[in-house]
């Protein structure tokens, strides 16, 4: 790793040191130096620093955005902005434009992610008849599983009586699917960083006119590694399900904010 110092301009706050996340930098009398320790590529260093004095070649400066003259979020819009997020199970019969896709995911990709490994990548199905035997795989998958688990007893029947009666109840005729997957060696910290680039997902979708929803039983169904999905997928061997939500555009439009339960929260003592 190339890590500079310009001398002229750094302080020696002790900022960038202090916020390292692994110990790596070092304060001296010239400024920061790289010590004991490795560099998760966090970029925070370089972030953090008040005169600019500090550049990486891994987390370079020409990179990154200057947010110091950004207009923020009150608390009442932010407030405002993340209870009116809702889980959209109906869509219009719409295509949602490739380009449109990326976007949201572009966003996805910057969630933290454990120790900083960014190693999501995503799978979108947008084909209808993919998506039409994608459900019916997981159906199938639940039926399997309701011979052995009593709670997905229940679940298969419920979702089966909706099959029967013409509805796409799985994926709920989104016209997309992401699925997000990582590496298998790392499997749950995998499903932890997966969860964690849809919650930025879903989070981001609606300012572009789009609406989600995690796709809960197609999500259980790969984690379990179900052979016939993985195939139809193209999942590589290395890798593992770490998340799917549904998106399109809403059918609906919400017109009010639901309450949730009270919060419950225990704090020690003073």
């Amino acid at each position: 790793m190339l890590f500079t110092v310009n001398t002229e301009v750094c302080t020696r706050c002790g900022l960038c040191v202090a916020d390292c996340p692994t110990g790596l930098l070092v304060m001296t009398d010239d400024g920061p130096v790289t010590g004991k320790g490795g560099c998760i590529t966090c970029g925070h260093c370089v972030a953090v620093c008040p005169t600019n004095a500090l550049d990486s070649d891994l987390t370079p400066r020409s990179e990154q955005v200057d947010i110091t003259k950004e207009q923020k979020f009150t608390p009442e819009q932010a407030e405002l902005f993340l209870r009116s997020r809702r889980s959209i199970r109906n869509y219009q019969n719409k295509p949602v434009p490739k380009d449109l896709i990326l976007k949201v995911l572009d966003v996805a990709r910057r969630a933290p992610t454990a120790t900083n490994t960014q190693s999501i990548s995503y799978i979108v199905i947008r084909n209808k008849e993919t998506l039409l035997k994608i459900s019916a795989l997981v159906l199938e998958w639940m039926h399997e599983q309701a011979k052995t688990v009593p709670i997905m007893r229940l679940y298969a029947r419920s979702a089966q009586a909706e099959v029967d009666k013409g509805k796409e109840y799985i994926l709920r005729d989104a016209p997309v699917l992401v699925v997000a997957i990582g590496p298998k060696k790392d499997i749950h910290r995998t499903h932890d960083s997966g969860h964690s680039c849809l919650t930025y997902a879903e989070l981001y979708a609606p300012t572009v006119g789009l609406g989600t929803c995690w796709a809960g039983f197609f999500e259980h169904a790969g984690e379990s590694g179900y052979e016939p999905l993985m195939e139809l997928l193209g999942v590589p061997d290395d890798k593992v399900v770490a998340g799917a939500i549904l998106m399109g555009y809403p059918k609906v439009r919400y017109k009010n904010i639901v309450e949730r339960n009270a919060l419950e929260v225990t704090f020690d003592e003073d």
